[in-house]
C-alpha cells in the first residue's frame, strides 16, 4: 500500500470518529433541548399564570375587606373591574395551556367557582343591614375554594416540572456515559496514531537527511535501506542509483580538477605581480614567489597560517591586511596611497588591490564570500615619472611667476597718466593684459600649491581654531562677488561650537574655494547655505548651492586633478585644480571632503575636521 493510501486510511478513520462524536452529541443535545423546552413551554407558563392569579385574588380580597368593614366608603369599581378582567385573562390563558391529566377539569371548576364568587360578592354591594356578617357568611366561604383551586393548578404543574426534569437528567446521564465511552475509544485510537504515525513518516526522512549530508561530504558509498513497497522504497532505490552515479562522476572528474588546480597554481607562480590568497577566515592559502620576495618570508612561514598571527611579526603583512581587519568603511583615504617598500635592493612603490572572491552557487541564490586576493603591482616607474612631472611643474610655475608679475606691474604703469595718455582701445588692451596676467598668476599659484602637495612638503600650522572665524573670514572674502549676483548667503552655526584642530589659512582657502564655486554655479538672485555641525569627534562644514547640480557619473571624479565638469559653466574656464588641492589640504589635516549632488537641485560640498581634544567650546 502506498503512503498516500495509508495516510488516507488513518485520517479517514479519525474523521469518521469525529463525525460519530459530533453526530451523537448533536442528537442528544437536541433531546435535552426538547425536554427543557417542554418543561418551560408546557408547565412553567401554567405555574406563572397560577402565581399571578393568586396575587390578583389577594388584591380582590383586600378590596372587599376594605369595602365591607368601612361602611362610609364606596366600592372602587374601576379597580375592581380591572382585577376581574386580568384574572379572567390569565384563567383563559391557563385553559388554553392544558398539559397534564385532570388539569382541564380543574381549570373549568376554577372558572365556575370564580364566577360564583363574583356573583356572591356583587350581591353584597347593595343595601345590607350587616355587611360584616355577609362577608364572613357568604363572601369568604366563596373565596376559599377559588384560592384552593388556583394553588392546585400551580402544584400540579410544579410536580410535572420535577418529573420532566428527572427525565432530562436521565437523558443527560445517558449522554455522558455514551460520549465518555466513545471519547475514550477515540482517544486511544488517536494516541496510537500520534505515537506511530510521526515515526513512520519522520524516521525514513531522518535517514534520508543523514544520507544526503554524507553524500554532500563526498561519502558516495552511503546507501539507503527501506524495507517497504511504498514511496519510501522507491525513494531509496532512486537515491542509491544517484549515489552510485555520483561516485562514478567523482572518480572521472578528480583528475580534471587536479589538472586545472595545477594550471592555476602555475599561472599564479609565474605572474610578475605579487599575489596573496586568503580564505574567508583570514587564513593564508598561497603566496607566489614575487609576494614572498617582497614580504621577506619563506612559504612555510606564510601558507596555512592565520594572517593576523603573521602580521604580529611582519609589519608589511600587517599593513596589507589592515583593511580586511578594520573594515572597508573605516579605511582612511590617506592609507590608500601607494605603499613604499624596500624591494629588489631599492625603494619601490606598489599599489594594493584587495579582491573579494564570492561563490555564485549557494542554496539561497545569494553570493557567499569564500576568500580574498591581495594584489601588489609595482608602480615605481610611474611614481618616478610623476615625481619628475611634479618637479617640472614646480620649476616652471616658479619661473613663470616672476615675468607674469612683471607684466602685471607693467600693465599697471601703462595705465598711469604720468607715463603717457592712452586712447580707449589701448585702455581695453591694457585691461585684457591685466586680467590675463592675473589669471596666469592664479594658475601658477595653484600649480605651485599642487606641486607642494604632491611632494609632501605641505607646511601646516595646526592649532586650535574657531570654526565660526573660518566661515566668517571666507564669507567676507567672497561677499563682493556674491553681491554682484545678488546671492543671499545663509549661515547655520550653533551658538556654542567646539574648536577644530586645523591650519586656519589653508582651511579658509578651502572654504573660499567652495564658496566661489557655489557662487559661480548659482543662478542670479539665488542663495547659498553654509552649515557647521558637530559629528561625533569632528566638526562638519558644508556649502550648499541650488544650481544645476552634478551628474552622478562626474561625482566620483570631481576631486581629480585638472578635471572639470563638461559644459558646467560656459562662461568660466578654470584649471580644475581647486578641488584637488582642497582635498589634499583637508586630508593633510586628518579630515575628509566629499560632495553630495542631484541634478536639478544643486550640490552640497562637505568636509570634516577633528575636534581639539580636552578643550572648551567657543561661546560668543
Amino acid at each position: 500500500m502506498s503512503i498516500k493510501l495509508k495516510l488516507l486510511a488513518a485520517f479517514g478513520f479519525l474523521f469518521c470518529v469525529i463525525m460519530l462524536l459530533g453526530g451523537l452529541g448533536a442528537y442528544y443535545l437536541r433531546e435535552l433541548a426538547r425536554d427543557s423546552k417542554a418543561i418551560i413551554k408546557d408547565n412553567y407558563e401554567s405555574v406563572e399564570y397560577a402565581s399571578n392569579m393568586m396575587k390578583l385574588l389577594d388584591e380582590l380580597q383586600s378590596l372587599q375587606v376594605y369595602y365591607f368593614f368601612n361602611p362610609e366608603n364606596s366600592l372602587d369599581t374601576v379597580k375592581y373591574q380591572s382585577l376581574v378582567n386580568r384574572f379572567n385573562k390569565l384563567l383563559l390563558a391557563e385553559r388554553q395551556n392544558i398539559t397534564e391529566i385532570g388539569e382541564a377539569g380543574l381549570a373549568a371548576s376554577l372558572a365556575e367557582d370564580f364566577k360564583d364568587y363574583l356573583t356572591i360578592f356583587e350581591k353584597g354591594t347593595g343595601s345590607l343591614p350587616d355587611k360584616n356578617s355577609y362577608y364572613f357568611n357568604h363572601v369568604l366561604p366563596a373565596y376559599e375554594p377559588v384560592k384552593t383551586q388556583v394553588a392546585q393548578v400551580a402544584e400540579m404543574n410544579m410536580q410535572a416540572i420535577l418529573r420532566k426534569n428527572q427525565t432530562a437528567q436521565q437523558t443527560a446521564d445517558r449522554v455522558v456515559a455514551y460520549m465518555g465511552l466513545l471519547g475514550t475509544a477515540s482517544m486511544i485510537a488517536a494516541l496510537g496514531f500520534l505515537i506511530l504515525l510521526p515515526g513512520y513518516i519522520a524516521n525514513p526522512l531522518k535517514q534520508l537527511t543523514f544520507s544526503i549530508e554524507e553524500i554532500a561530504n563526498r561519502n558516495y558509498d552511503k546507501r539507503l535501506e527501506f524495507d517497504s513497497n511504498d514511496e519510501y522504497g522507491n525513494l531509496a532505490t532512486a537515491f542509491n542509483t544517484m549515489a552510485a552515479r555520483l561516485h562514478e562522476y567523482e572518480r572521472s572528474n578528480v583528475s580534471k580538477l587536479l589538472f586545472e588546480k595545477k594550471r592555476i597554481e602555475t599561472i599564479i607562480q609565474h605572474m610578475q605581480d605579487a599575489i596573496i590568497g586568503l580564505d574567508e577566515n583570514k587564513y593564508i592559502l598561497f603566496a607566489n614567489p614575487t609576494a614572498l620576495a617582497i614580504i621577506g618570508m619563506q612559504e612555510v612561514e606564510l601558507v596555512g597560517n592565520y594572517a593576523p598571527d603573521v602580521a604580529s611579526v611582519n609589519d608589511l603583512v600587517r599593513n596589507l591586511i589592515k583593511e580586511l581587519m578594520i573594515g572597508r568603511d573605516s579605511w582612511e583615504e590617506a592609507e590608500r596611497r601607494p605603499l613604499k617598500i624596500f624591494a629588489n635592493g631599492k625603494e619601490s612603490f606598489f599599489s594594493k588591490e584587495i579582491v573579494d572572491v564570492s561563490s555564485s552557487k549557494t542554496p539561497n541564490g545569494k553570493p557567499r564570500l569564500i576568500g580574498h586576493l591581495i594584489v601588489l603591482k609595482n608602480i615605481t616607474r610611474f611614481q618616478e615619472l610623476d615625481a619628475a612631472k611634479t618637479n617640472f611643474i614646480a620649476t616652471i610655475s616658479h619661473e613663470l611667476k616672476t615675468p607674469i608679475s612683471s607684466i602685471k606691474m607693467s600693465a599697471k604703469l601703462l595705465e598711469d597718466s604720468r607715463i603717457g595718455k592712452v586712447n580707449e582701445e589701448q585702455q581695453k588692451l591694457i585691461a585684457h593684459i591685466r586680467e590675463d596676467s592675473q589669471r596666469l598668476l592664479k594658475i601658477t599659484g595653484e600649480l605651485m600649491d599642487l606641486a607642494q602637495v604632491e611632494t609632501g612638503n605641505i607646511q601646516l600650522h595646526i592649532r586650535e581654531t574657531d570654526p565660526k572665524e573660518i566661515v566668517d573670514y571666507a564669507c567676507h572674502a567672497v561677499a563682493f562677488v556674491a553681491g554682484q549676483k545678488q546671492i543671499e548667503m545663509k549661515l547655520h552655526i550653533p551658538p556654542s561650537i567646539a574648536a577644530v584642530q586645523a591650519d586656519r589659512e589653508k582651511t579658509v582657502w578651502v572654504m573660499i574655494n567652495l564658496l566661489s564655486n557655489a557662487i559661480r554655479y548659482s543662478p542670479q538672485e539665488g542663495k547659498i547655505e553654509v552649515t557647521v555641525l558637530k559629528q561625533k569627534d569632528c566638526i562638519e562644514f558644508s556649502v550648499k548651492d541650488f544650481g544645476k547640480g552634478i551628474e552622478e557619473k562626474y561625482v566620483e571624479r570631481i576631486f581629480d586633478k585638472f578635471f572639470q565638469v563638461p559644459e558646467s559653466n560656459e562662461n568660466f574656464t578654470g584649471t580644475g585644480l581647486g578641488l584637488a588641492i582642497s582635498k589634499e589640504f583637508i586630508g593633510a589635516q586628518g579630515g575628509r571632503i566629499w560632495v553630495e549632488s542631484t541634478v536639478g537641485t544643486g550640490s552640497t560640498f562637505k568636509f570634516l575636521l577633528p575636534i581639539v581634544k580636552n578643550i572648551k567650546s567657543f561661546i560668543p
